[in-house]
């Protein structure tokens, strides 16, 4: 693997940096307030951001050219996310927010060429949000074999039930992809089925947003599907293909996500640092700590490694596929979300209880650290995935012996 970073992307990178200090960060300063149901995609002052970013290329990332997006290699795309994560809002600033990026992603794979053009081209365009319904707060979100909203045939159309929550992002979506049993009957991977669903469709209710740990922002919403009806050609993909579409789609939103928590851990880290030499006590400056020492030492060495393992996830993925780095992808978002917490720890320690208040970003990265270990598949799921496929090597080696 080439560590050489080409000067166009190092450019991009630089002028990202340039573009996130000059109109991003800005954005931090404002307190957030709930979003309503049916409200516009993005505030008036991202929006601002997001024409300016327009002008400059600056867009959609995660997609080829010919999905309407920036049209660059994954590897590189890791370089340019660590710099988005920095900011909450840096992602939306430029197109590349989850889940309208994974969404975008299995629609561009998956849909019919009039499904772009009805879904797929306003959500990449940043006209309108979307959201995915795939959990519910009956079955364990890590196994989607279980899940048991339905919809059934009756004429042209299908009708859903289904009871969904953590469909984040719902409350200024204009539709859903909705993850539901089609197929009872078939074997356990091929129940499921995909289906597009406008929010606005009669029989949809969004019935709250899930307050998570003291926010109460309505970022993650509760919906209840009841006898909604939408046409047959809402499917997504053949029938039966739901849980293969939900594993390619979270299998880059996984990385996406890693790529992110570089920028944060980074930023995290830039921050305990600047604090420590500047913050004196006991006679020195923190920096002159031992305990200190060890603490950023150890951060450095840990935000390496899981760029490392990042990069070579991301490199993998140019070379074979979303299947074919599944294990890397695997590690990477357990160990990533582990630095990304222990990092941001660190910081706010350091910190003391300044670390604490809104006053600073530190509070709400700690916060969102601790959802990392959660969603897109808990750390112990992936590390199953992970020990399984090791074991089937030496399992076969040891077959072969015998």
């Amino acid at each position: 693997m080439n560590f050489d970073i080409p000067a166009d992307v190092a450019d991009l990178v630089a002028n990202i940096h340039r573009f996130m200090n000059e109109h991003v960060y800005t954005l931090e300063g404002e307190p957030e307030s709930p979003i309503a149901i049916g409200a516009a995609a993005f505030p008036p002052a991202v929006v601002e951001v997001q024409k300016k970013a327009k002008q400059l290329g600056y867009w959609a990332f995660h997609l080829p050219a010919e999905g309407g997006g920036a049209g660059i290699p994954f590897l590189h795309y890791a370089y340019v996310n660590e710099v988005l994560g920095r900011s909450p809002y840096g992602p939306a600033c430029m197109g590349s927010q989850a889940p309208d990026s994974g969404n975008a992603e299995i629609l561009y794979r998956w849909g019919s060429s009039e499904q772009k053009q009805r879904w797929m081209a306003p959500l990449v365009a940043g006209d309108v949000r979307s959201c995915f319904s795939m959990t519910e707060p009956e079955t364990a979100g890590s196994d989607p074999k279980l899940l048991r909203g339905s919809a059934r045939r009756d004429g042209d159309h299908w009708v859903i039930n289904k009871h969904a929550w953590f469909s984040s992002g719902a409350h200024g979506a204009a539709f859903a992809i909705v993850m539901v049993v089609t197929s009872p009957d078939a074997a356990p991977h091929q129940r499921q089925s995909m289906i597009m669903v406008p929010l606005d469709t009669p029989g949809v209710n969004i019935v709250r947003g899930i307050p998570v740990m003291g926010e109460n922002l309505n970022h993650h919403a509760e919906i209840s599907y009841e006898d909604v009806r939408v046409p047959l050609t809402n499917m997504l993909g053949p029938e039966g293909s739901g849980f293969l579409i939900a594993q390619e789609r979270l299998g880059p939103g996984r990385i996406h996500h890693c790529m992110r928590w570089l920028g944060q851990a980074q930023r995290a880290f830039e921050l305990m640092c600047q604090r420590a030499v500047l913050r004196e006590a006991f006679g020195s400056t923190l920096s002159r700590k031992a305990n200190i020492q060890d603490w950023i030492a150890e951060a450095r060495a840990d935000i390496l490694a899981a760029r490392l393992m990042t990069l070579y996830a991301a490199h993998k993925i140019d070379k074979e596929g979303p299947g074919g780095a599944r294990e890397e992808i695997s590690m990477i978002k357990f160990f990533g979300a582990k630095v990304l917490h222990s990092v941001i720890d660190k910081a706010v320690q350091i910190y003391g209880a300044e670390g604490v208040t809104e006053d600073g970003p530190l509070s709400m990265m700690y916060r969102h650290a601790r959802f990392a270990r959660i969603y897109d598949g808990p750390d112990e799921v992936h590390k199953m995935v992970v020990a399984r496929r090791i074991l089937a090597e030496f399992e076969k080696r040891a077959t072969a012996v015998a």
